[in-house]
């Protein structure tokens, strides 16, 4: 039987060809591409096929699977996880036990698979600390390198370790880079919990140009990353004027003012949450009145949830290297030195076509009727 590609999987499932163009655009836009690019993502969705997948989960609380099996709009998003070939995840793979051991070793043996790692890796007592069928989260991780094409650390534990790596750390959890060195390339992708719009932008980028999208200096990809989440607040407007809340359920707070006092760290942290937000688009923490905590940024658990940033300590540099489109492909291990000064162009362009495209299509609304005063 004839493997489909992804749009012809997308038209089995009932998704149309206008919706799955609207999705290729809208992925062009949390991509940061010019609207040109949609066509060459649609071009590579019709004749990609599924890629293999392992899934390994280590020290977290299972919120980015969690997050992930909630995506639900636009279908097709959705479609684009379901059609990898998921060989392996513990929490939502029907096998178990040794048919679940088999089916990660065939897809191992087999090679050229993305290898997505959820949660911290604990280094104390040689391991330890967490085990699964017999062996170490160092064993397990170690053993699937050889054959994946890329490692893709999801969520903040794995990117940097976490809250399992917070100090005293009694683990010794470090995050997924530490153990995998410069054996392959590294794309963090963090959050507590990642964004499945991220994941899924990180997972069209890779099957329409065969490598990961570019990174900044923590290995975060630019298109999510980018920009400042100060940048893009809606409540930006309130920092400059100088109007804060400054308690909870105060007038300010009533009034939707800056959470800057409140211990929020959306001037210190690069996110790309004012555009995406999260439960498809419905709220983020600035939007629902609690300010950022800076869960994309390392060590944001030390930075403690009300206290507030120092601003002066965060100052970006004076100068950074020019972007430049992805006309040609991008080397993941040398890409880093874009620079977040892209983050203003990359976030603007990215709230507006993800808001415009992520909206469902709705009948226009007329006009109220003129009337004429008497």
């Amino acid at each position: 039987m004839k493997e489909l590609s992804i749009q012809q999987a997308a038209t089995t499932q009932g998704v149309s060809r206008r919706d799955f163009l609207k999705f290729c655009s809208m992925m062009a836009g949390v991509l940061a591409m010019p609207k040109g690019y949609s066509e060459m993502i649609a071009n590579a969705l019709a004749n990609s096929k599924r890629t293999p997948v392992i899934w390994l989960e280590f020290q977290d609380c299972a919120g980015n699977s969690e997050a992930l099996l909630r995506a639900s709009r636009p279908t097709v998003s959705q479609l684009i996880l379901d059609v990898l070939a998921v060989d392996y995840h513990e929490t939502i793979m029907a096998a178990a036990g040794e048919q679940a051991e088999a089916a990660k070793k065939a897809t191992i043996d087999a090679g050229g698979y993305l290898l997505v790692v959820e949660g911290s890796i604990p280094q104390g007592e040689d391991g330890a600390y967490c085990c699964i069928a017999g062996k170490s989260a160092i064993q397990l991780l170690e053993e699937a390198l050889p054959g994946a094409l890329a490692v893709v650390a999801i969520g903040s534990c794995a990117a940097f370790g976490g809250v399992p790596a917070t100090s005293p750390n009694p683990t010794g959890a470090v995050p997924v880079s530490t153990i995998v060195g410069g054996k392959k390339p590294v794309l963090n992708l963090p959050g507590c919990p990642v964004n499945p719009v991220n994941l899924t932008a990180t997972v069209v980028h890779f099957l329409t140009f065969g490598e990961l999208p570019a990174m900044d200096d923590l290995g975060r990809p630019l298109f999510a990353y980018g920009a400042r989440i100060h940048d893009n607040c809606p409540r930006r407007g309130h920092f400059d004027a100088g109007e804060f809340t400054v308690a909870w359920g105060d007038e300010g707070h009533r009034k939707g003012w800056c959470l800057y006092k409140m211990g929020c760290k959306g001037p210190v942290t690069f996110h790309n949450c004012p555009a995406v937000q999260y439960n498809d688009g419905t709220s983020w923490p600035i939007k629902a009145g609690h300010g950022c905590i800076a869960c994309s940024e390392p060590g944001f658990w030390e930075l403690g949830a009300y206290n507030q940033a120092d601003l002066q300590r965060y100052a970006p540099p004076a100068t950074y290297a020019p972007v430049q489109l992805p006309t040609q492909k991008l080397d993941p291990a040398t890409t880093g030195v874009i620079g977040a000064v892209a983050g203003a162009a990359i976030g603007a362009a990215g709230v507006a076509a993800y808001k415009t495209l992520s909206k469902p299509d709705e009948e226009p609304t007329p006009p109220p009727a003129r009337t004429t005063k008497k």
